[in-house]
């Protein structure tokens, strides 16, 4: 991103998540939306959110692709990362190496699976407000990327927005609806993974594009997503009014079709 354009992209993300903020507003399809905006602005390539249940037990609910997610809930079977340390203190834990050793001690199972994932440095970010903490915002980095302060500052704003999101006062009795919003969010989330599963199957495609189209459909139609991953599991929509996701593109050539080395030019020969 052009350094000069980042102020203004900032400023229309936070309206645009702003805006999204109405009654009845979609929590699942925020927390993923909030998710790819950190990524795009914070320069990351992956990000996760964490909430905690009405139990207290945290649940993935949000993920900008799937390796991640499925980082998140292997992290959860473990009851141990950095994101699980994150939300029991509320405190923020950033630029941790996850190829050090001497770092990664209280979590190696984590560290070896971000390792394979190709994570080598991780940040957890709290969602609280108050000494309110319901969760965790999580960005990887691919490479030894370290977050300088400025963008540090950032990512905390973005867990601010999500935990006002989650916790908005919409009706008198503000601790049910803090419950219903939040168990009703976990509730959906496994809803829309079997959805994708079912589209991802019917398309021979991978689930992050079978997510994307379901989005995609969504939005274009005005539907929530929740609603439109339970039409697809209960049979009320007809998945083939679901635009499959494209094919992808053919592998490059790497020869010319004849013989020698690939892409090279035939061999002429040589008087001796």
């Amino acid at each position: 991103m052009i350094v000069m354009a980042r102020p203004l992209r900032l400023m229309e993300i936070f309206v645009e998540l702003a805006d999204s903020l109405i009654d009845d507003f979609d929590v699942i399809d925020f927390l993923q939306r909030l998710s790819s905006r950190c990524v795009e602005l914070l320069d990351v390539p992956a990000a996760g959110i964490l909430l905690a249940d009405q139990n207290g037990e945290l649940q993935a609910v949000a993920a900008s692709d799937e390796h991640t997610r499925l980082l998140e809930l292997f992290a959860l079977q473990q009851a141990q990362g950095p994101c699980v340390d994150c939300y029991r203190s509320g405190v923020a834990r950033v630029n941790i190496d996850l190829t050090d050793p001497a770092v990664t001690k209280p979590w190696e199972a984590f560290a070896l699976r971000a390792g394979a994932a190709g994570f080598q440095v991780t940040h957890a970010i709290p969602l609280r407000v108050r000494d309110r903490v319901v969760g965790a915002l999580n960005l990887f980095h691919t490479d030894r990327g370290q977050l300088p302060p400025e963008d540090i500052a950032l990512a905390q704003a973005m867990a601010d927005i999500a935990t006002i999101a989650i916790l908005q006062q919409r009706t008198l009795d503000r601790s049910h609806i803090e419950t219903t919003q939040l168990q009703n969010a976990l509730n959906t989330r496994v809803v829309i993974e079997q959805a994708k599963g079912v589209l991802a199957e019917r398309w021979n495609s991978d689930v992050d594009q079978a997510f994307t189209a379901l989005r995609t459909y969504a939005r274009f139609h005005n539907l929530r997503i929740s609603d439109l991953a339970h039409a697809v599991i209960d049979g009320r929509l007809d998945t083939l009014l679901i635009p499959p996701p494209p094919p992808p593109p053919p592998p490059p050539s790497t020869t010319d079709g004849r013989l020698g080395r690939p892409g090279s030019a035939p061999s002429r020969g040589r008087r001796l």
